[in-house]
Order: structure tokens, then C-alpha cells, then sequence
């Protein structure tokens, strides 16, 4: 697989957490049926430790990852910041990490008690270190999404003409509800093209879509030409600049740079879904006492119910409501990235 990198620019003198060289803690983790897992092998679905005995916290850190603008995720998160340290009565502050996976190191290494994670990473937090699959993303009602193909090609991609969905974008070949999967059909078209991926930890980015190109028959490897980007919108920008012919990301990215660029929901056109995968969530330490597990699920499940928080976390994740987590919905995730033999 040919790769291009496009790179996402962020602002300077962000603080950024990088992935750590860590050695196994042979830790231990319960399965959702009660058994105990040790050493490599993954339990079915993990749910977790605590540390009962560990001491309260006198702060908290909480790693986020930028699925767009690193500089404006930094101002976003402040009002979460100040509401969690209202609602628990010790200073809590987020910090930007490099990628998907330095944040569950940051976790795995107490650098940081709380992740707001996708799916996959919420699992290997688990299995890895103990972490608490605590709280799942809400967005409309929905804790499950689609990934999306886009394309500035959508005469060769589209069946039917495009449509306008609710916010104005066009759609076609039945993407406009956002619910997967949904035309899967045109994904053997994609063969021979360049087309815009993220880092292979990313669910939307890179795992959904690719297990869907595997299933359509193509090798990534061999028949598509790459373009690497580090974010969402980056992918969305990637084939609006023609950098790309076709693009994944989560459904609907191009709202991101709408505001930018007011006439992408024009130029790039969604043409296929994936099957649903299970929203991003937040992630607790295994460090913490139970207790303390419990208190931060429930300041920020408290948070996400009043307007001011829906107002916030929409800015930061495009968040609408949080709800207890369910570990065998996250391991959908894990199948499809065993599916194309990641582990």
C-alpha cells in the first residue's frame, strides 16, 4: 500500500502526551460474565478493575484526542474541566495526546486517570491496564454510528442523484439517514483509486471502512492507493482539495469544516456507509478506588444531562449525552479490527 501523509497543522505550545514504552503489569481483569483473565489473552468482554485501597485522588488528568483542530479542542474542553471540578472538588485538566494510542498509555501509566476514547481503545484499556469502560457517547439518541465514504467523484460512486440531507450536504444511494450500513454496493468502484485513510487504530477513520473494502473483495494493500491523514477533517479536506479521489471518517465529518469551507457539503458527496460501530466512550483508571470510579461517571453523566454540558461536549466531540457503557457492544470493534488482522 502506497502512503502519502498529510498532516494535520495544531498550535504551538500545546502540551502533548506521547505514547510511552511500557512493560506488561500482568495485571488482571474481569470478563462482563464474572471469569478472570491474566497475562495475554484478551477476556470476551473486559469490564475492569479498581484499586480499593488506593488513596483519594487529590487531581485528576483527563486525555483527549483531536478528532479536528487540536488549538480549538484546547478551548472546547474548558467548561468540561470546570464542571468536573466543580462537581468532584479537586482540579481536573485535560490534555491533548499525540494519537488514540498514547492516550490509553497515558492511562496505563497514571498520566492520566480519565480517557475519552473510541471503542477499540476503550477495549484495550481494559485488557491492557485495568481501565474501566465506564460512560458511551450519545449523538441524537444513537450510541452507534457509521463510518462514511465520501467522494468529488460522485458520478462514478452515485447510483441515484444526489439529495440534500436535513443539514444541506448531498447524499446518496440511501447515506442521508447517517444509519449503516448503506451502500456498500459501490465500494468495489473504489479499486485503483487514491483514497484518504486515518491511523489504523481509528474505528471511523481506518478499521470500519477497511474491513467493508475487505468484504467487497479488494486488497488495500494492492488495489488503492493511499493518502494518510491524522484527523477527520483532514480526511474530508484531503478529497475536497483533490488530494483524494474517495474519504472515510466518521458520519458526518464535513460539518467540521462547513464553516471553512461552505460549499464542501457540495463538492464532497457521501456515498456508503458501514455497519454501525459502537460509539467512543470514557474511560476510568483501574488506579482509583471504586468509589472514586463511580463519583467521575456520575459528575460527568451529571454534566452531559444539563444544557450548558450538551452545549459543551457538542463542542468537543459533537456529544449530546453519555450512558453507562456496555463492554459487549465495545467488542464489536475488536472484531472487525481482528477482521483485517489488527490486533
Amino acid at each position: 500500500m502506497k502512503i502519502r501523509k498529510i498532516a494535520v497543522a495544531s498550535a504551538s505550545g500545546l502540551a502533548i502526551l506521547t505514547a510511552l514504552a511500557l512493560s506488561g503489569c500482568g495485571v488482571q481483569q474481569q470478563t462482563a460474565s464474572g471469569a478472570t483473565a491474566s497475562g495475554g489473552a484478551a477476556p470476551a468482554a473486559c469490564t475492569g478493575t479498581s484499586d480499593d485501597a488506593a488513596k483519594a485522588p487529590t487531581s485528576l488528568t483527563l486525555a483527549l484526542v483531536p478528532s479536528g483542530d487540536a488549538a480549538k479542542l484546547v478551548e472546547t474542553v474548558k467548561p468540561l474541566e470546570e464542571a468536573l471540578t466543580s462537581r468532584l472538588g479537586i482540579p481536573v485538566k485535560g490534555v491533548i495526546t499525540q494519537d488514540y494510542q498514547a492516550a490509553v498509555e497515558a492511562i496505563g501509566s497514571n498520566q492520566a486517570q480519565i480517557g475519552m476514547l473510541p471503542s477499540l481503545q476503550m477495549s484495550q484499556a481494559c485488557d491492557k491496564y485495568g481501565a474501566v469502560p465506564a460512560l458511551q457517547t450519545q449523538r441524537n439518541g444513537k450510541s452507534s454510528y457509521a463510518a462514511q465514504f465520501f467522494t468529488n467523484d460522485p458520478k462514478k460512486y452515485c447510483a441515484d442523484t444526489p439529495v440534500k440531507g436535513a443539514n444541506g450536504m448531498l447524499y446518496c444511494n440511501g447515506t442521508e439517514k447517517g444509519t449503516g450500513p448503506a451502500g456498500l454496493d459501490s465500494i468495489t468502484k473504489i479499486k485503483g483509486a487514491t483514497v484518504s485513510l486515518l491511523q489504523a487504530a481509528s474505528p471511523a477513520g481506518y478499521i470500519f471502512p477497511v474491513a467493508a473494502m475487505k468484504k467487497a473483495g479488494l486488497d488495500v494493500d494492492k488495489d488503492i492507493k493511499t493518502v494518510q491523514v491524522t484527523a477527520n477533517d483532514a480526511s474530508v479536506l484531503a478529497v475536497y482539495n483533490g488530494d483524494a479521489e474517495v474519504g472515510t471518517s466518521y458520519w458526518d465529518a464535513r460539518s467540521v469544516v462547513q464553516k471553512d469551507t461552505p460549499d464542501v457539503g457540495e463538492k464532497v458527496v457521501v456515498f456508503a456507509l458501514t455497519d454501525e460501530i459502537p460509539n467512543d466512550g470514557a474511560s476510568i483508571s483501574s488506579k482509583l478506588s471504586k468509589t472514586w470510579q463511580n463519583k467521575i461517571a456520575d459528575a460527568m453523566k451529571d454534566y452531559a444531562g444539563t444544557p450548558e454540558g450538551v452545549k459543551a461536549l457538542t463542542a468537543i466531540y459533537q456529544i449530546t449525552g453519555l450512558v453507562d457503557a456496555d463492554p459487549k457492544s465495545l467488542k464489536k470493534t475488536q472484531d472487525a479490527a481482528a477482521s483485517i488482522g489488527l490486533g
